[in-house]
C-alpha cells in the first residue's frame, strides 16, 4: 500500500480529539465472551462473525462474496465463525479509518501500517487490544512464527499491540513510471535517474503527442517526499503531517537528528519546478479538481507518466507490454537520484491489530491465525478461486482463457499477514523485475525507526494545525498553481511557523534523542 495515497487528514483533528478523550494508552483484553472446553482448548460451540477493516474500494462484481463463501464454509468448519470484510474506501480514507477506530465500535481485526495509517497515534489512543496473553492460545503458529525481536518492534509500552507483516518481501520505494519508447525518441537513451530529465521527456510528449496528456495527474497526487528523496539524504520519519511531509531526519549517518527540508531551498526549488511544469501544460489546467484514473490513461496511451511504488510497477510493466506493445515501461526510483536513503521495508508496514473494544478477541485471533496459515483460506482470500480468477502453469498463476477483467476480478485488499512461503509467482509481475532489485540490494539501508513511537501528546493542536496547513497550501504548490513559488512558499513557511512547528520539532527531536540512546544502549 502506499503511504503517498495520504490526503489532508487534519479534518479529523478537532472530532478525534472529542472522541477519544476517555481513550487510555494501550487496551487491556476485554471480558472474554470464549468459553473454554475441560481441556482447556477453546470452546467454538456459539457461531459468531469476526470483522476485518481493510483500505480499499469495495468490489463491485460479486467476485469477493463468492470467495468469501468458499472461506467462510472453512471457516465455520475449522472455527465455527465467519469473517466479513469492513472497507475503509479511499475516498477521503485517512479520515475514515482514524475515526471509525475513534469511534469505540467493537470491531475485530483491523489492517494497521505504522509508517503510513497512524498505527502509534491510534495504540496511544487506545484504539487496540493487548495480544500478550491471547497470541500464544488463540494464535499459536503466528505466534511461534515471529520471531522475538519482531514482537519487540510490535509494542506499544511494552505490549504487544499488533502482528507485524513480517515474512513477506516487498519494496514499496516511489518514482515515476515512464514509456520507454517514448523516452527513445525523445533522446534518452539512458534510464532516467533525476526529475530534470523526466521533464525533457514530458516536454517531447507535449510537443509532440497532441492527443496525451504529458501527466494525467489526479487531484490526490503529492510528490514533494519524492523530490525530498532524490535531492537530499534526508530520511522518511514515522510521523504524519496530513497532506505532505514536513518533518524528516537528516540522513543515514545523522538519523536521529531533525531536519528542515521544507526551510530548505530544496522545498523552493521544488516548487519553482512544479511551477514550471504547470506552466508548460504537463498536467490538465483543472488537475487539482481531476478525478479521471492516470493509471487508466497510462495503458491507454493517454498519458505519458505515472508515480507509484517499485510492487506496483512490478506488475504494471506486464499490463503495459499488452496494453501497448512495445513501450517498455521503465521505473525511475526517486532514491536513486542520490542513492543514500533507500530503506528497508518496516516489517510493521502492514500488519494487524485487534479492536480494543472487539466482543470476540479470541475468536477474531483464530480467524486471523487460519488467514495467515491455512494454505487453502490464504490462497483464497489472496488470489481468489483457482479456475476463475487464475489457473496454475508451470508453477505460475495465469489468467484463464475466458477470464474477464469487469467480471471476474477479484481483490481482498488483504496487507496484514502475507507469507511469502505461500505465494504463488505470478505471469502478471515482470520477469525482470529482479534486476532492479539487485539494483536496490546496492544501496539499501536498514530501516532505522521500527521500535520509534512518537509521543504526540505533547503537541497533538500544534501537529493538527500543522496538517492543516498543509492540506490547506500544499496542494496549490505540488500542483504549480501558485503566481509566485516563492510568495507561496514563504507563506507556507510563515504558517508552520505560527501553527506552532518549533515546538513540534523540539519535541520530536528531544525523542529521538531518547531514542538514540535506548537504540544505543541495547548494542
Amino acid at each position: 500500500m502506499s503511504k503517498w495515497k495520504k490526503r489532508g487528514s487534519w479534518l479529523l483533528s478537532v472530532v478525534l480529539l472529542v472522541a477519544l478523550t476517555a481513550c487510555g494508552g494501550g487496551g487491556k483484553p476485554a471480558a472474554s465472551t470464549q468459553a473454554t472446553n475441560e481441556d482447556g482448548t477453546p470452546d467454538t460451540s456459539k457461531f459468531v462473525k469476526i470483522s476485518y477493516v481493510v483500505l480499499g474500494d469495495k468490489p463491485t462484481n460479486g467476485q469477493f462474496e463468492k470467495v468469501m463463501e468458499k472461506v467462510n464454509a472453512l471457516m465455520k468448519e475449522k472455527i465455527n465463525a465467519e469473517l466479513e470484510w469492513k472497507w475503509v474506501e479511499w475516498a477521503d480514507w485517512q479520515t475514515k479509518y482514524n475515526l471509525l477506530l475513534a469511534s469505540g465500535e467493537p470491531v475485530d481485526l483491523i489492517t494497521i501500517g505504522t509508517d503510513w495509517l497512524d498505527t502509534w497515534a491510534n495504540a496511544q489512543r487506545g484504539a487496540f487490544m493487548n495480544l500478550d496473553e491471547l497470541l500464544p492460545k488463540y494464535a499459536p503458529k503466528t505466534w511461534a512464527e515471529v520471531s522475538e525481536d519482531h514482537w519487540n518492534e510490535s509494542k506499544y509500552n511494552g505490549k504487544i499491540v499488533l502482528i507485524p507483516e513480517d515474512q513477506y518481501t516487498q519494496w514499496v520505494n516511489h518514482g515515476f513510471f515512464y514509456r520507454g519508447d517514448w523516452a527513445k525518441e525523445a533522446g534518452i537513451t539512458e534510464p532516467i535517474k533525476d526529475w530534470e530529465t523526466i521533464g525533457k521527456y514530458l516536454q517531447y510528449i507535449k510537443d509532440n503527442k497532441p492527443d496525451v496528456i504529458p501527466w494525467d495527474m489526479a487531484s490526490g497526487a503529492q510528490t514533494w517526499g519524492g523530490y525530498v528523496q532524490s535531492y537530499t539524504d534526508n530520511l522518511e520519519l514515522p510521523i504524519s503531517t496530513g497532506y505532505m511531509p514536513v518533518f524528516t531526519a537528516k540522513s543515514n549517518d545523522e538519523k536521529y537528528t531533525v531536519a528542515e527540508p521544507i526551510f530548505s531551498d530544496t522545498f523552493l526549488d521544488y516548487a519553482k519546478l512544479m511551477k514550471s511544469w504547470a506552466d508548460k501544460g504537463f498536467w490538465r489546467e483543472d488537475a487539482l479538481n481531476n478525478k479521471n484514473d492516470n493509471r487508466v490513461a497510462l495503458k491507454a496511451g493517454l498519458s505519458g507518466l505515472d508515480q507509484h511504488h517499485t510492487q506496483t510497477f512490478s506488475g504494471l510493466r506486464v499490463e503495459m507490454d499488452k496494453a501497448q506493445p512495445g513501450s517498455e515501461l521503465q521505473m525511475f526510483p526517486f532514491n536513486m537520484t542520490g542513492g543514500k536513503n533507500l530503506t528497508e521495508l518496516s516489517i510493521t508496514h502492514g500488519g494487524t491489530s485487534l479492536g480494543a473494544h472487539s466482543k470476540n478477541p479470541e475468536r477474531a485471533l483464530m480467524a486471523y491465525d487460519l488467514i495467515r496459515n491455512d494454505e487453502e483460506i490464504y490462497h483464497l482470500i489472496n488470489y481468489g478461486l483457482e479456475g476463475t480468477q487464475y489457473e496454475l502453469k508451470d508453477g505460475k498463476r495465469t489468467r484463464p482463457a475466458a477470464y474477464d477483467e469487469a467480471r471476474d476480478q477479484f481483490y481482498s485488499d488483504f496487507w496484514g499477514g502475507r507469507m511469502d512461503k505461500y505465494e504463488i509467482p505470478s505471469d502478471t509481475t515482470w520477469d525482470k523485475i529482479g534486476d532492479l532489485y539487485a539494483e536496490y540490494d546496492k544501496i539499501k539501508i536498514p530501516y532505522p525507526y521500527g521500535q520509534f513511537v512518537f509521543d504526540k501528546t505533547p503537541v497533538e493542536s500544534e501537529l493538527t494545525a500543522i496538517s492543516q496547513v498543509a492540506g490547506e497550501l500544499g496542494p496549490a504548490i505540488n500542483f504549480g498553481k501558485v503566481a509566485d513559488p516563492e510568495q507561496a512558499v514563504q507563506e507556507f513557511r510563515d504558517k508552520l511557523k505560527t501553527a506552532g512547528y518549533d515546538k513540534v520539532k523540539a519535541e520530536l527531536q528531544k525523542q529521538l534523542d531518547e531514542y538514540k540512546t535506548k537504540m544505543e544502549a541495547a548494542k
